[in-house]
């Protein structure tokens, strides 16, 4: 007799893979995903320029978006892509950076989250936006393997804006990836 256990939140049979998405698993709100980190930028943060390393900021946006990932996988998660990360503004040493994460849009196996970096200066109270960053992490069972994830509830405008604007980048990489293959299938140089 098999044991029952649980796997990435969803009950599954031990030695069976993890069943496709069948819509037996209810959504999760997106709300329950968010997550925040929040770092003081000391000196071994800071760059030759004497502010903090771009490197450390992508390097904590990429652990928040994991916290999220899973919050709502309820899985152990992999960044597959870091979609896009704007620099808005430099982070100087010495400030607080609080990482706002949150799952913008789930898929099959892979979710979307976005990540707001805020700098407050402690002495002052002064908040800035300094960056933003859009990674796909993975959802993966006990033996490594891609797995399921619940589907995305938007509850709010804002998160249903998130959603729709998650799903306009997932079309853009894929249709950039579909030319990509065509050009190299033409002999042409792409990518």
């Amino acid at each position: 007799m098999q044991q029952e256990s649980v796997h990435c939140g969803v009950g599954v049979a031990e030695r069976n893979p993890p069943p496709a998405y069948d819509g037996a698993v209810e959504s999760r709100a997106a709300a329950d995903s968010r997550a925040q980190l929040v770092r003081w930028m000391g000196i071994v943060d800071a760059n030759s320029a004497g502010f903090v390393h771009g490197g450390t900021v992508m390097k904590l946006c990429d652990e928040a978006a994991g916290v999220a990932a899973i919050k709502h996988s309820r899985c152990r998660v992999v960044t597959a892509a870091m979609d896009r990360m704007t620099f808005l503004q430099p982070v100087h040493v010495g400030e607080l950076l609080t990482f706002s994460a949150s799952v913008n849009a789930a898929w099959r196996t892979s979710m979307e989250i976005g990540v707001r970096v805020d700098a407050e200066n402690p002495r002052t109270g002064e908040v800035r936006h300094t960056s933003t960053a859009y990674l796909t992490l993975v959802a993966l069972d006990e033996e490594g393997s891609p797995t399921p994830v619940p589907p995305l509830r938007a509850e709010t405008d804002d998160e249903r804006r998130r959603e729709a604007e998650a799903q306009l980048r997932r079309r853009n990489r894929l249709a950039e990836r579909e030319e990509i293959i065509a050009a190299r299938a033409r002999g042409g140089e792409a990518g």
